[in-house]
């Protein structure tokens, strides 16, 4: 018996985004102002866990928060949002992650204080919740070294009980870009096309996609404006993008994320999969944060209806 459709395991935090700026950062105690600053909930698990609750599935999200203001924001978001938090502990030493992004001509720079992401492990994550789940999803792996270090075993007993699984790396701050044998219990793997590419060791995504599809995975490339691409098993898939007038590109990868993996689980076809996440990557960019912007189930279908898609 299922109890969840969704499980995401990874990191959740406030993020404090700023922008755009008019000018390189300065230091040495300089004042800059920017049009717009806002406190969202953030972090790629929380993100994909909120985006996929909008689109009606069944949430649940385990990682750990600090015993702090942060935590509460994060907490009190993801319930409003419909994620159940019971696996979402709070650590009572470190500080809640704390995420700062700074925008600037349609780029962003990211800095991270880690705090509890240092010692979330797989322990977090009750084993009722995986045998339970129909999917488990984990973000951010390189930001997560304890939970990194067991996250294969975790994926494997979750297939074991009968759970497909992705895994969206996020960026590595280390440059090492070493994932192990993870992708061996992967059934998705999810980056964009730069985090492709450092992955596989290659220059080019798609070469990037056959590269690492070949290790396991459906390898699902989310490429911006251009739409997104997978490969599996040797065959490519295509999506081209959805237009949209971009205020904030802040999570629209983990709203993707959400999107395709709801369609998956509707049983649809990959390269349905493929625009029902640009649908939702697109909705997301249109307000500020992570969250604010992301689709209904209804706002997919409405938007493939009008572009002459389908659900086939």
């Amino acid at each position: 018996m299922h109890r969840f459709d969704l499980l995401v395991v990874g990191d959740a935090n406030p993020d404090v985004i700023v922008g755009p700026l008019r000018t390189d950062l300065a230091f040495g105690q300089r004042e800059q102002l920017a049009a717009r600053g806002v406190l969202a909930l953030g972090g790629s698990g929380a993100i994909t866990a909120a985006g996929a609750a909008r689109l009606g599935l069944k949430v649940a999200l385990a990682g750990r928060v600090g015993d702090d203001a942060g935590g509460r924001f994060v907490r009190a978001a993801l319930e409003e949002r419909g994620v159940d938090t019971t696996a979402l502990h709070t650590d009572p030493d470190l500080p809640t992650p704390l995420t700062t992004v700074l925008t600037r001509d349609g780029d962003r720079a990211i800095v991270t204080a880690p705090g509890t992401l240092t010692a979330t492990t797989a322990d977090d994550v009750p084993l009722e919740l995986l045998a339970t789940s129909r999917h488990v999803h984990s973000s951010s792996y390189f930001l997560l070294p304890k939970l990194a270090a067991g996250l294969p075993a975790l994926l494997h007993t979750a297939r074991r009980h009968g759970a497909t699984t992705s895994v969206d790396t996020n960026d590595d701050p280390a440059g090492t870009w070493d994932v192990g044998t993870l992708l061996r219990e992967t059934d998705f793997l999810l980056p964009n096309a730069a985090e492709a590419t450092r992955l596989a060791g290659v220059a080019s995504a798609r070469q990037a996609a056959a590269v690492l599809a070949a290790r396991g995975p459906a390898v699902v490339v989310k490429d911006g404006g251009d739409g997104a691409f997978c490969c599996r098993d040797g065959e490519f898939a295509f999506a081209p993008g959805a237009p949209a007038d971009a205020v904030d590109t802040v999570g629209a990868g983990d709203s993707f994320n959400a999107g395709f993996l709801a369609a998956v689980l509707a049983g649809l076809p990959l390269a349905t999969a493929l625009r029902c996440g640009v649908v939702c990557g697109g909705f997301s960019v249109r307000a500020a944060g992570g969250t604010a912007g992301q689709a209904t189930w209804d706002d997919v279908l409405v938007h493939l209806e009008r572009t002459g898609s389908d659900l086939a």
